[in-house]
């Protein structure tokens, strides 16, 4: 009998893991290119628009041995999640499932039950009492300001930034400069948000139009060559990507940052277009839906060049520098 409760025990503990380790889900790998400069291989801080986990850059000048690791920039360790939570519910959870697991072992049991049906009938007790307590809890306690930012309607998080409004999410609120938990070492202003929105719509257009003169006053050299491949690959398959109603639904900043005579911004942008691949003899609509207007959200580094000065300097134009996917 011991044998068989220990048999028992050990594979409810291999159940509970492997329950925990089918919630983590990996991060979309494809569509990420381009330089971040010495962050290039850094992930960029969550925000409200990218709440999530950000895809990493795949293809990219920059050599992972010119680029510092994530450990030369200090941040935060994010608390590990556990299967019933953190705090003093989880801790509760915790305690009554070791507690259980050991009486079974020392021949106890939970409340005298015998056998299989007794012990499934226990452990379903015993989650269902937690659950309840972890549930009291939760009401009983306040929700903290900033939390549930970036969830859907209905949530009780923050409403989401009005359709272009980047100030709804990113602006410096009443002048101080700095928006409140977002890394801007550059001091960024609206009219540099406008500079975002606008090549947005810029680069969607001009990928539309294969427009390659317009890409590349608008991007680094680096991304002009990728997505110059992107459009000379699309003539090879005998497709067209056409792209149209651009509109920047939310965007807000991740972090602006000087290396040098250079300046780096990172923004997360939601926005919605008509997107589909059109037969280039044709136009007949390859893939996409042609009727519908799809959403997407990624992350877009900018750059400019500063040039010196008694005053700090003229700034460049932005150029798109980097696409990764969110």
């Amino acid at each position: 009998m011991f044998r068989k409760r220990t048999v028992l025990a050990a594979l409810a503990v291999a159940g509970a893991l492997t329950l925990v380790a089918a919630n983590h889900a990996d991060a979309r790998q494809g569509g990420s290119f381009g330089s971040r400069g010495t962050r290039t291989y850094q992930t960029p801080a969550a925000t409200p628009t990218a709440p999530g986990t950000v895809a990493p850059v795949q293809r990219s000048t920059t050599s992972p041995q010119t680029a510092p690791s994530s450990a030369a920039r200090p941040q935060a360790a994010a608390p590990r999640q556990s299967m019933f939570g953190n705090g003093f519910a989880g801790s509760l959870m915790r305690g009554l499932l070791i507690g259980g697991l050991i009486g079974m072992l020392m021949g106890q049991g939970l409340g005298g039950l015998a056998g299989i049906l007794g012990l499934l009938l226990q452990v379903g007790l015993v989650v269902g009492v937690v659950m309840l307590v972890m549930r009291l809890l939760r009401r009983s306690q306040p929700v903290p300001a900033g939390m549930g930012a970036g969830s859907g309607a209905g949530s009780g998080g923050p409403r989401p930034a009005a359709p272009g409004d980047w100030r709804a999410a990113s602006a410096p609120p009443s002048g101080t400069g700095r928006t409140p938990g977002v890394q801007d070492e550059i001091g960024l202003a609206a009219g540099d948000f406008d500079a975002f929105e606008r090549l947005l719509g810029i680069i969607q257009g001009a990928v539309s139009r294969e427009d390659q003169a317009e890409l590349r006053a608008n991007t680094t050299p680096e991304m002009f060559g990728y997505l110059a491949d992107e459009l000379r690959e699309n003539v090879e398959r005998g497709v067209r990507n056409d792209v149209s109603d651009v509109k920047l639904l939310q965007g807000d900043l991740a972090e602006a940052w000087r290396e040098g005579n250079r300046e780096y911004a990172t923004v997360a942008m939601r926005y919605a277009s008509r997107d589909v691949m059109l037969d280039r003899a044709s136009g007949r609509v390859v893939s996409g839906d042609a009727a519908g207007v799809g959403e997407r959200t990624e992350v877009w580094t900018f750059v400019r060049d500063r040039m010196a000065g008694p005053t700090g300097g003229q700034a460049g134009a932005w150029r798109l520098s980097a696409i990764q996917g969110a």
